[in-house]
């Protein structure tokens, strides 16, 4: 199981980066982004503290990335926390994108494709512009196992088919119960009409950003 969207107490989770470690390696996982919250005010704090966390954790056969994910920041800001976020060392840029359930500011999800972030989370009604976009700049939409980010999941797999966007699943975790086994990630896929096939793609998009961020 590899999850590249994951929060902790770092930001608005319920778990130490270590505790969400053991847990998500209990439900099979291999690879895991802890992702947290991040914006100006303290996104180089986050990324120093999970950059730390990626070095002294020491488990092996399992691949921790230290990440972020840019929430409800203003979309012309977005390109720049992109760029001081990686070079301050994130191995992957998340955005949190324009779910039906959050008042997400409105352009976030086209700013969020132009800057190339690694991932586009929950993008919500993702428009025929957003995905030729997402195209062109290489971003992939996450399926969302999260509880009301997941209400689009549905729409956002019929236009990544239909335009070629590449996907990725997550489970956005901020809580022990959010961690999912890859078997229920698969059932959530499919039940967002991806076939067999597709869900392997998914797997294997998710293998080559651990493969470059890990």
């Amino acid at each position: 199981m590899i999850d590249l969207h994951t929060h902790t107490l770092l930001s608005d989770g319920e778990l130490l980066p270590a505790e969400l470690i053991v847990r998500a390696m209990a439900n099979g996982y291999t690879a895991m982004a802890i992702t947290d919250h991040v914006d100006d005010t303290n996104l180089d704090e986050v990324v120093e503290r999970l950059l730390e966390v990626k070095k002294n954790h020491g488990w092996k056969d399992f691949t921790l990335i230290a990440g972020v994910e840019l929430t409800h920041i203003r979309p012309e800001r977005i390109a720049t926390l992109t760029e001081r976020a990686r070079s301050l060392g994130a191995g992957l840029v998340v955005c949190h994108g324009e779910t039906l359930v959050e008042p997400v500011p409105r352009g976030t999800n086209l700013a969020a494709i132009d800057a190339g972030v690694d991932i586009l989370a929950h993008p919500g009604l993702v428009t025929e512009e957003e995905c030729r976009l997402a195209v062109k700049r290489g971003v992939l939409f996450e399926l969302s196992g999260r509880k009301g980010h997941s209400l689009a999941n549905g729409h956002v797999a019929s236009m990544a088919r239909r335009f070629g966007v590449g996907l990725v699943f997550n489970t956005d975790a901020h809580s022990p119960s959010d961690l999912v086994t890859e078997q229920m990630a698969t059932k959530i896929l499919k039940g967002a009409g991806l076939t067999d096939e597709e869900c392997e793609r998914v797997w294997e998009n998710a293998r080559r950003l651990v493969e470059r961020a890990g």
